[in-house]
């Protein structure tokens, strides 16, 4: 199982992901490319301590949304959102070759992540960028979205991914982060449904319904207070319960 965050969540002066702390334990780093979140200076160093730590650098692309942090959900042309997403990859890939890494996927960020599950403009928009930026990369997505099924007819590699500190609802989708219970805050939760998740491949959803989950990554929010003690956890109980952890790329 890869174990990822999301990281280079800062502007300037300001500063919300423990950036160096999360690179200490997982082996994915969804990077913020400016379009959320983060900058230039921002994206160089977490490329420059990711390589250095052999964690898999990712693209985290998003709406044009800093105010908004990319949860906003937005009306962008599929032909203005495939310039940005390959706008975006093409930012952090200078970094990371110059860090002596590459960028080996891509994964929306926020409202681009939900409304890409179900809609197929956007989603396959997504996926046009991607192929505009070049290179033999990767999609992570949640299962059965549109996103993962235009990535795997583009040819691409289709990685599913579950999230440790997200409610789900009864059909397979996160609830929506404004509705009650939307994000799991115990930590012993978390840990519980992340082992659950990797090796029974399923999870108790919000109606107490078991949801099937068949993931390749498994996602600690970065924005989580106490993120990166909560993902030393989860890697220690999944590598207690039997589990690899390593990077899918």
């Amino acid at each position: 199982m890869d174990l990822n965050a999301d990281l280079g969540e800062g502007f300037g002066h300001w500063t919300l992901t423990d950036d160096d702390a999360l690179l200490d334990c997982v082996t994915s780093a969804n990077v913020a490319c400016g379009f959320h979140a983060g900058d230039a200076s921002v994206m160089r160093r977490v490329c420059d301590t990711a390589a250095a730590r052999g964690v898999g650098i990712g693209a985290q692309v998003a709406y044009r949304d800093l105010a908004g942090f990319g949860r906003r959900s937005m009306d962008v042309p599929p032909a203005e959102l495939t310039a940005e997403v390959a706008y975006q990859i093409g930012a952090l890939r200078v970094f990371a070759e110059a860090a002596g890494s590459a960028v080996s996927y891509v994964k929306p960020h926020g409202a681009l992540y939900n409304r890409a599950v179900w809609d197929d403009d956007q989603a396959a928009a997504v996926v046009e960028g991607v192929r505009l930026a070049g290179g033999e990369l990767a999609v992570l997505g949640l299962p059965g979205s549109r996103l993962l099924a235009h990535a795997g007819a583009a040819g691409l590699t289709a990685v599913t991914e579950a999230f440790a500190d997200r409610a789900y609802t009864p059909e397979g989708t996160l609830v929506p982060r404004g509705e009650p219970g939307a994000v799991v805050h115990d930590a012993d939760e978390v840990v519980r449904r992340s082992v659950g998740m990797a090796v029974d491949g399923g999870v108790l959803g919000a109606d107490g319904s078991r949801i099937p989950v068949a993931a390749r990554s498994l996602c600690v929010h970065g924005d989580t207070p106490g993120a990166a003690a909560l993902a030393r956890r989860v890697r220690a109980a999944l590598e207690a319960a039997g589990v690899t952890v390593r990077a899918f790329a």
